[in-house]
């Protein structure tokens, strides 16, 4: 058999282990995005043009999150966030749409204080979703629910319905080991507070 066969055959099992190879670190990347993304992995697919695309946009936020400098609250600060958002949820019950608003604001200055940049809500949004990936949706609607408010389209029901979804990041940002996403079976079903204004929200 001629030698320049020899180099062809050579040159094509390179090829074949190439791509055997790139196949496999994709799919690594992907069961990685997965794992640590869990239902934002979906909802980023399901935006994006692509699974590359998606993909190499939840790296980019693993990369910039690396390098902000997230810290937890101090046990004051907490107790301080903690003892806000039970007056936001209180001042639900006279005036929702107000309450919505002061409960965004409150997450804002939450996240400000753990590090997070606040200037952007899709940014916000980008960058939580990181540590938080099981309640950034969350985030989202309850930011939606609270514009349609603000701008006269929002019914008290989808209020309240906001500051769900507000209260759920809310308990994640202000948990002692905050800057570990909590178990799924901690998030919605455990109050930060218990009192009648509460009841109101739920």
């Amino acid at each position: 058999m001629p030698g320049w066969v020899w180099v062809l055959i050579a040159i094509a099992v390179v090829v074949v282990l190439g791509v055997v190879v790139w196949q496999a670190l994709a799919r690594r990347r992907t069961e990685r995005l997965r794992d640590r993304f869990g239902p934002e992995y979906d909802r980023t697919i399901g935006t994006a043009e692509n699974r590359r695309e998606a993909e190499s946009d939840l790296a980019a936020r693993e990369e910039r999150r690396d390098r902000l400098e997230i810290r937890p609250l101090s046990q004051a600060a907490r107790d301080r966030y903690v003892q806000s958002w039970q007056a936001v949820q209180a001042q639900f019950v006279d005036d929702p749409s107000v309450a919505v608003a002061s409960a965004d604001s409150l997450i804002q200055s939450v996240m400000a204080e753990r590090g997070y940049p606040v200037e952007d809500f899709e940014q916000r949004a980008a960058d939580v979703s990181v540590d938080h990936p099981q309640v950034v949706e969350n985030y989202r609607d309850g930011h939606r629910l609270a514009e349609e408010s603000a701008n006269g389209d929002g019914s008290t029901e989808s209020l309240r319905q906001a500051m769900r979804h507000y209260r759920a990041l809310f308990e994640e940002l202000v948990e002692a080991d905050a800057d570990q996403p909590l178990r799924r079976e901690q998030s919605e079903d455990v109050p930060v507070a218990r009192d009648s204004a509460e009841r109101q929200v739920r």
